[in-house]
């Protein structure tokens, strides 16, 4: 199991940066493999349990995502499941912490896939790589909330 976590400082209240990262659907406005997507099973947003239908794109490669979220501590933590095969492959997590100057955000996501399940998102993403791909587009996913963040 692989886990992978960066970190962003954001000049900004930890509530802001709270509502911005559970909007679920408007995360392909900072992620640059998430496209958004939208709440479903009756689900209007963000609650533990809540059910929601992303959309992904690397280069060619275009792929849905089922996620649950699992954790809501607001403002503090934010973390749901992806969900494939009938499994949890892995969770996305968003703990905020508040600072003089803001907050600082950090994001992680835990792998949980079997060899498997590995093959496979190999084959629908074409990301040989996942743990070093995620991170690096954790970082831009950090960065540009940031941004949207303080402006």
């Amino acid at each position: 199991m692989a886990t992978v976590s960066v970190t962003q400082e954001i000049a900004a209240p930890a509530e802001l940066v709270w509502l911005l990262v559970t909007d679920l659907p408007r995360m392909g406005e900072w992620s640059p493999e998430n496209l958004g997507g939208e709440w479903v099973k009756g689900a209007t947003g963000a609650a533990v349990g809540a059910h929601f239908k992303g959309r992904n794109k690397n280069g060619r490669k275009a792929w849905s995502t089922s996620v649950v979220v699992n954790e809501l501590k607001a403002p503090q933590k934010f973390s749901f499941a992806l969900m494939a095969l009938g499994k949890n492959w892995c969770d996305w997590v968003y703990e905020i912490t508040p600072t003089a100057a803001g907050c600082t955000v950090t994001h992680s996501w835990i792998d949980h896939r079997s060899k498997l399940a590995n093959i496979l998102g190999k084959f629908v993403s074409g990301v040989s790589e996942r743990s070093e791909h995620n991170r690096r587009n954790m970082e831009e996913t950090l960065k540009n909330l940031k941004t949207a963040a303080e402006n």
